[in-house]
């Protein structure tokens, strides 16, 4: 189990719990790829799944309910050369208030090495109302890596108002930043979060994030998808793209769409 960590917010005592989950990928030497490490505690439960060609498979199995507040989980995930992974939630994660008020946090650290490929395709995070949740995402890949990564976040339940969300994607290649951006949402975020010039009104956002080394041959074309869908080449074998929706399931279907989209392309 996770352990939990108490002290004093505002004269209350509030108890924390401390997760971390780790996954290492690695060549097995006969065109698959082994699993050498894959642990978690608390509500990070890792499960291998049937292998998909020379992929492995695993998915995060919530085990608890979380994060609440004053929670801090932790996934750790590295693919090695010539490894592939694709990793991925069992449900959609739902930022719920504590006992306190306190921040939760949510950090997910992606290491990929050159020839490596890793799919980080995770359920929607849900800020349920009264949560304050902040999720960091670094992606860090060598020279030759793949990466095809997809966050969702929903601003509140079905006719609810939605918690604080804050949450940063950082992706570097070879030490160089390809992105680097960080939305804030929900009570006390700066001022215009819901304005026309970011979410325009709707309660879903999300975007994809594609790194491939043929992108260096063959860039993409800034441009607009479909509705609330834009892709942008990064200055790098890289490209986002980035959607808006009034829910989640347009959201994912936009999001599919786009990656369906992608993936002719580089075909």
């Amino acid at each position: 189990m996770g352990a939990r960590a108490a002290r004093r917010v505002d004269g209350v005592t509030a108890t924390g719990v401390r997760a971390r989950a780790r996954i290492e990928a690695r060549a097995d030497g006969r065109g698959g790829t082994a699993l050498p490490v894959l642990e978690g505690d608390g509500p990070l439960a890792p499960r291998r799944t049937r292998a998909h060609g020379t992929e492995a498979r695993v998915l995060l199995v919530g085990a608890m309910s979380g994060p609440l507040g004053g929670d801090h989980f932790s996934i750790e995930v590295r693919v090695g050369e010539g490894a592939r992974l694709h990793l991925g939630s069992a449900a959609a994660t739902l930022a719920l208030p504590g006992q306190a008020k306190g921040e939760a946090r949510y950090d997910v650290r992606l290491d990929v090495a050159a020839g490596g490929e890793l799919h980080w395709l995770p359920e929607q995070l849900i800020s349920a109302r009264g949560s304050d949740l902040r999720v960091t995402t670094r992606a860090e890949l060598a020279p030759g890596a793949r990466l095809l990564l997809r966050e969702e976040q929903v601003l509140g339940r079905a006719g609810e108002e939605p918690g604080r969300l804050t949450s940063r994607l950082t992706v570097r290649l070879a030490g160089a930043t390809l992105l680097d951006q960080e939305l804030c949402c929900g009570p006390g975020a700066p001022g215009g979060w819901d304005g026309p010039a970011v979410l325009g009104g709707h309660r879903s956002v999300g975007q994809l994030v594609l790194v491939a080394p043929e992108l260096l041959e063959r860039p993409a074309e800034a441009r607009m998808l479909g509705e609330g869908t834009a892709l942008m080449p990064l200055a790098g074998p890289a490209v986002l793209v980035s959607a808006v929706a009034p829910d989640a399931l347009a959201l994912r279907r936009r999001l599919d769409e786009a990656l369906t989209l992608l993936t002719a392309d580089r075909n």
